[in-house]
């Protein structure tokens, strides 16, 4: 705790030595209440023991690899390569990508809780700069970044601890960090709780992002990164999955009426929080800020730039619900729309459409 002399209230702020004693082994939190201390021990965690080891299964958007079924931490390989192409962001609308794995967002990780990662970053011989990876399970120094740092044609290894269960994003954290970031390198690591998830019938990945270019919405052509739009924190196009239309027509989600859906959503900015809705559907459960804490109910859940949640509900009708970040502009004129195509018998007790002539309209009985 940090004070000023009684006597000099504006008196500069210093750490006691004394606060440093005690660190050993153990975090003392102490909050001062009247004459008295409370004091709140966090033991400070030591990984568990692995068993065997396996070689992760990567997939790409929307895909997620199947649930872990093992009951004990294990060592997992993660073999990720760095990629650097040229992709469409819309139609007819070039952009150069930086990628993990080939695609953006990058490959989505699967790991449970306690394993012992292993993890393989290589840069591409054919890409242009050096790149890491910042991820944001990582327990250490800036998540991994140092010692990942991957010249073009080369390959680093570090390992790490899966200590705290939950959905986070990763990223390249090479300077500049955001040019890495608005070039699309970015995905999530998700770390199954060592008792498991309930189980779904449906999952996907969904990450939502921004392009920052110099030609306008749609404008064709390869465009090149606007650093002074993202400075200004002004984006052409924001996205869930990589481009506009990623999720829709032969793109979009697929479920069937009576599934449970879980969707692990990310949000890579590299600037805006997210306001991400389901149109005709309510969240059964958020993980909110995709941590322990859930919450039922939800209309709309935030997403802050670098963070994740996790959603889940039953589909009760067939139709197409709408997949949209609800800072309703960025949906219609800036691309960050999606479908889940829902198929199967209607309900009538849950939503009957039932047919009728608008108020006001030539032919019907009422008008104004």
């Amino acid at each position: 705790m940090t004070s000023a002399s009684p006597s000099s209230p504006t008196a500069p702020r210093s750490v006691s030595a004394a606060a440093l004693v005690g660190l050993v082994g153990l975090l003392s939190i102490t909050a001062c209440s009247g004459a008295a201390d409370a004091r709140v021990s966090v033991p400070v965690r030591t990984p568990a023991a692995v068993e065997g080891e396996e070689v992760a299964v990567l997939t790409t958007p929307p895909n997620v690899p199947p649930p872990i079924t093992r009951t004990h931490p294990t060592k997992v390989i993660v073999n990720l390569e760095v990629t650097e192409k040229n992709v469409e962001i819309a139609d007819s609308v070039l952009y150069t990508v930086w990628t993990f794995g080939g695609s953006v967002p990058g490959r989505f990780i699967r790991v449970r809780e306690g394993d012992q990662v292993e993890f393989h970053l290589t840069n591409a011989k054919s890409s242009k700069v050096p790149h890491n990876i910042d991820l944001h399970a990582v327990t250490g120094p800036g998540g991994g970044a140092k010692a990942s740092l991957t010249l073009p044609g080369g390959e680093s290894v570090f390992s790490f601890s899966a200590m705290n269960p939950g959905l986070f994003v990763y990223h390249c954290a090479t300077a500049p960090v955001p040019m890495h970031l608005a070039n699309g390198m970015y995905g999530l690591i998700l770390v199954e709780p060592a008792a498991g998830m309930s189980p779904v019938d449906r999952e996907y990945y969904v990450m939502q992002s921004e392009f920052y270019t110099p030609g306008k919405f749609g404008d064709h052509g390869l465009q090149p990164l606007d650093m002074e739009r993202g400075v200004q924190e002004k984006p052409n196009y924001i996205v869930f999955n990589g481009r506009v239309g990623a999720l829709t027509g032969p793109g979009a989600l697929q479920a069937k009426v009576g599934d449970r859906v879980r969707l692990f959503v990310g949000n890579a900015g590299p600037n805006l929080i997210s306001s991400f809705h389901v149109i005709g559907e309510i969240f059964d459960n958020v993980y909110t800020e995709a941590g322990s804490l859930v919450t039922h109910n939800v209309q709309t859940t935030l997403v802050p730039a670098g963070g994740a949640t996790i959603v889940e509900f039953g589909v009760e009708v067939p139709g197409d619900l709408i997949l949209v970040d609800h800072a309703i502009f960025r949906a219609f004129n800036h691309g960050a729309v999606g479908i889940l195509h829902v198929t199967g018998a209607d309900n009538l007790k849950v939503f009957n459409p039932i047919k009728g002539v608008a108020v006001g309209a030539p032919g019907s009985s009422s008008g104004h």
